[in-house]
C-alpha cells in the first residue's frame, strides 16, 4: 500500500521545522522594536503571516490550518482593528485623535519611551498578519483545477 504524502519533500519539511520558529520570532522582534528601528506593525505582521504560510507550503494546508484556522485568523484580524480604533478613541477622549495617553515621552532609544506607538504596532501587526494569512488561505482553498487535474 502506497501512502500519499502531503506537502513537499523531506528536505523542505526539515528546513521548515528548523526555521519557522525563527521566522516567527523575528517577526515579533520587528513588531516590538518598530519604534526604535526600521520596521513596525506592517512589516512584522507580514513576516509573522509568512511563517504560517511557510508551514502551509511545506506541509500542506491541513497542518497550517491546525495551527491557525480561518475563524481564528478572522478573530485576530478583528482584534487588531478594534484595538487600533480603541487606541485612537482613547486619545480622542483625552483631547485629540491618537493622543499619547499611555506613557509620557521618554528618552530616545529607550524601549518604553514611545508612548502608544508600540500598541499601534501590535494592533497593525495583528490586522495585517491575520489578513494576509486569511487571503492566502482563501486562495489555497479556492484553487481552480485545470481540465487535466482530478
Amino acid at each position: 500500500m502506497i501512502k500519499e504524502h502531503k506537502g513537499m519533500t523531506l528536505i523542505v519539511k526539515t528546513i521548515t521545522r528548523l526555521t519557522v520558529g525563527l521566522i516567527l520570532l523575528y517577526g515579533i522582534y520587528i513588531v516590538l522594536h518598530g519604534h526604535l528601528t526600521p520596521g513596525g506593525g506592517f512589516a512584522g505582521g507580514v513576516i509573522i503571516a509568512l511563517s504560517f504560510i511557510h508551514l502551509m507550503l511545506a506541509f500542506g494546508r491541513e497542518v497550517a490550518l491546525k495551527k491557525v484556522s480561518r475563524p481564528i485568523a478572522g478573530l485576530f484580524e478583528s482584534i487588531g482593528a478594534v484595538m487600533f480604533l480603541a487606541i485612537a478613541i482613547f486619545g480622542f477622549v483625552g483631547g485629540y485623535f491618537f493622543l499619547n495617553f499611555f506613557v509620557d515621552k521618554g528618552t530616545p532609544f529607550n524601549l518604553f519611551s514611545s508612548g502608544i506607538i508600540p500598541l499601534c504596532n501590535i494592533a497593525i501587526s495583528l490586522k495585517v498578519g491575520a489578513g494576509l494569512f486569511a487571503i492566502f488561505t482563501a486562495l489555497v482553498l479556492l484553487k481552480v483545477k485545470s481540465k487535466g487535474e482530478k
